[in-house]
């Protein structure tokens, strides 16, 4: 993406023009002006609006059977989960049956808030230095793109889990429109012909992912033709057949486990049967009137996100100005310090000690805000992990789905990498995920997305590794307001931070909010990246002050976000990234 950063722009600028032009039609055909107030027409990019539910997603026909599923009576759960399969038939980058994730619930009965985790695991047989080569440099290829690169799923027991506990429909319903998307197949979009053009090198090197998703001859399929997936509507009817023994047990995992054993990957049959997803309680904070919640470790986006918000709480940032140099100087520095906390004290916690509490208190935070300088950047190799805790005894999905009734879900589940490992499973048509790549395979050093980490994030079998997806709920006056969640690897801390910022501490709308130019800092390496559309000015005041800025090159990010007010749905796709869609009714 780097060597496009024009054509990106040029995508990026005709998606918005678009979002501009119809928004307000498909706004007023759902809510008529005179009963609708909410729609502030001078603002840059609107949302589009719904009244019973909606469902927000980065491809339209996985988006549009999330939202048959609430028409024909589901609740938010059951959209939730048919939209996670259907992704993984339409969606292939990152849609998946054979990765794992995240998905955050609120629910309006009990006023509760749940948080599955449904992260992949390291299989038993995983070891502390299995990517390091005999001059204990890494081995990127065995780490990122081979069968032992794979974590045991998550995805489908997850799913099915929220489903069971949370769902009100049985498992036939709410899969039939991904098996009959896999079966019948579907027109291939602009958005899915680019994505396997841009991946045909990597994806062609094995042969079962060549055949499932090019044409005979090796050429991607073009534009409107329809890709059929037989073999994964095979297996999407084990699971809606059999449950999670569908998937983690039989045919299914037999053959999961024949390609590991033919390629020297390290799942067997016993990994994929003792898999397990977990509940866990998720983290909350305040900003002003503002309770986020957000996710716990495994992932450490929320405790970042909640950590950088307590140090930005006592600045008047509406004061210094949306995107000004004084405002992203502030965001920046505040950045470098809570990823310089993550590369030592994240981790899985069933596993290591991780000291939540302290990162996100809030005296902590004042003690390092006097870290900051107000008009100079400290350098990343001046900055450490904080040494004052008090400690108490690329690629990636996101889709939001809300009803007027208040109840949210906040999902994003991975691959990792787009397409994962780009191996698929002969006879499944899944692709494998390459999590195991976000393990700290020689603690110190980085990843595949430059961020360090530590000792806390080593591989060990049966773990966790640590993740940035940050599925995001905002409660104001009590009440559920709004939610969000990104991919982006290490951006997406960054990307839903200064998204619910913009709606918090800007009042930006939305579709604003999620579309408004955003910065990127993870503390090393030292450098600043900030996207078109921040003022060359602002880029220079920054360079003053002694930032690296980067600008103008990859898109941080892409949100799918909706907003609760006045008892109306709004929702917004972010243009980023070709396919998002909104379905409201």
């Amino acid at each position: 993406m780097q060597r496009r950063p024009y054509a990106l722009l040029c995508l990026w600028l005709s998606l918005a023009l678009a979002t501009l032009a119809a928004t307000p039609a498909q706004a007023r055909e759902t809510a008529p002006a005179q009963q609708s107030p909410i729609i502030d027409y001078n603002e840059r990019f609107l949302p589009i609006v719904g009244r019973e539910g909606m469902v927000v997603g980065p491809e339209q026909l996985a988006t549009e059977a999330g939202k048959q599923i609430l028409q024909q009576g589901g609740n938010v759960v059951d959209a939730a989960v048919a939209t996670g399969f259907a992704l993984a038939v339409t969606y292939p980058r990152a849609g998946n049956l054979g990765g794992g994730g995240f998905m955050l619930l609120h629910l309006a009965e009990g006023n509760r808030d749940v948080f599955i985790d449904y992260r992949e695991t390291a299989p038993a047989a995983a070891s502390r230095d299995m990517f390091l080569k005999a001059d204990s440099s890494e081995d990127l290829a065995l780490e990122y793109f081979s069968l032992q690169s794979s974590g045991v799923p998550g995805t489908v027991a997850g799913l099915l889990y929220a489903l069971e506990k949370y769902g009100s429909m049985g498992r036939e319903q709410v899969l039939a429109p991904a098996i009959a998307l896999a079966e019948q197949g579907f027109a291939v979009s602009f958005a899915l012909n680019y994505e396997l053009a841009a991946r045909a090198d990597r994806l062609h090197r094995n042969p079962e992912a060549k055949r499932l998703y090019f044409k005979p001859d090796g050429s991607p399929y073009q534009i409107g033709e329809i890709l059929r997936q037989p073999d994964l509507a095979w297996t999407l009817r084990q699971i809606a057949a059999r449950g999670k023994d569908g998937f983690y047990r039989g045919e299914v995992a037999r053959r999961i486990a024949a390609e590991m054993q033919r390629g020297n990957g390290l799942i067997t049959l016993e990994d994929l049967a003792a898999y397990r997803a977990i509940e866990r309680v998720p983290l909350r904070g305040r900003f002003h009137e503002f309770e986020i919640v957000s996710a716990p470790p495994p992932s450490s986006g929320g405790v970042h996100i909640l950590q950088i918000l307590n140090l930005l709480e006592n600045d008047d940032l509406a004061a210094l100005g949306h995107n000004s140099a004084a405002y992203l100087h502030l965001l920046t520095e505040s950045m470098k310090l809570a990823y310089a906390d993550r590369s030592e004290y994240l981790g899985d916690p069933d596993f290591v000690d991780v000291p939540v509490a302290a990162l996100t208190d809030k005296a902590y935070a004042a003690r390092q805000r006097k870290l900051i300088a107000a008009d100079r950047a400290t350098p990343s190799a001046r900055i450490a992990p904080g040494r004052e805790l008090v400690v108490e005894s690329q690629d990636t999905t996101q889709y939001t789905i809300a009803d007027r009734h208040g109840n949210m879900v906040s999902n994003t589940y991975t691959l990792n990498a787009s397409f994962g490992s780009a191996i698929a499973v002969p006879g499944t048509g899944m692709l494998l995920n390459n999590e195991m790549g976000d393990f700290a395979a020689l603690p110190g050093g980085a990843n595949m997305f430059g961020l360090v980490q530590g000792e806390r994030n080593a591989i060990a079998g049966g773990k966790r590794p640590l993740s940035s997806m940050s599925p995001t709920i905002v409660f104001r006056d009590g009440q559920p307001w709004f939610a969000t969640g990104s991919p982006g690897g290490s951006m997406i801390i960054t990307t839903v931070l200064q998204t619910i910022l913009n709606a918090m501490a800007f009042d930006m709308n939305v579709a604003t909010a999620g579309t408004s130019p955003r910065i990127h800092h993870q503390w090393l390496p030292d450098e600043l990246q900030a996207e078109q559309g921040i003022s060359p000015d602002t880029l220079a005041l920054l360079r003053d002050m002694g930032h690296t800025v980067k600008a103008g090159g990859r898109t941080i990010g892409r949100t799918q976000s909706i907003m609760l007010r006045d008892g109306w749905l709004l929702g917004a796709t972010d243009p980023r990234r070709p396919g998002g869609w909104v379905a409201a009714y």
